[in-house]
């Protein structure tokens, strides 16, 4: 199996459009307090042009969905449960180790850890579905 750049694409955006949601309506307001970020400064940064900060985490999901993508072909994994499993080895030994710096040493509170760890978790699982998925069905 190789890399499907479409399959790519489509797990970048989704994993990009959860990220939207998971800081968004669905625990925006948990992690503006666990950040120490107000409402005050999220309208100040409203007025600012996000367009770079937009541009870079995409890249940022692309550069994740390619990387974990090469992961699922070098291993000649062909199912999504499998494609789903590299997801979250990828977490475990990349994103979760790493991110626990930000408590250890920043002084980040827990739950900030938690729920920055459990997003990349479910888009590393949800990308790791779509990069065996859409091949299949392109």
């Amino acid at each position: 199996m190789a890399i499907t750049y479409v399959a790519v694409a489509i797990a970048a955006l989704a994993s990009f459009v959860l990220g939207m949601l998971w800081y968004g309506p669905l625990f925006g307001k948990i992690w503006m307090k666990l950040s120490g970020i107000t409402n005050k400064q999220v309208k100040v940064a409203k007025k600012k042009n996000m367009s770079p900060a937009y541009v870079a985490s995409i890249l940022g999901s692309v550069v994740m969905a390619f990387v974990l993508g090469l992961f699922i072909t070098l291993t000649g994994v062909t199912s999504a449960a499998g494609g789903m499993m590299i997801g979250a080895w990828a977490w475990l030994g990349f994103i979760a180790p790493v991110q626990l710096g930000k408590v250890l040493w920043e002084g980040k509170p827990l739950q900030l850890y938690a729920l920055d760890v459990a997003f990349h978790l479910v888009a590393l699982l949800l990308m790791g579905y779509i990069l065996v998925w859409a091949p299949a069905v392109l």
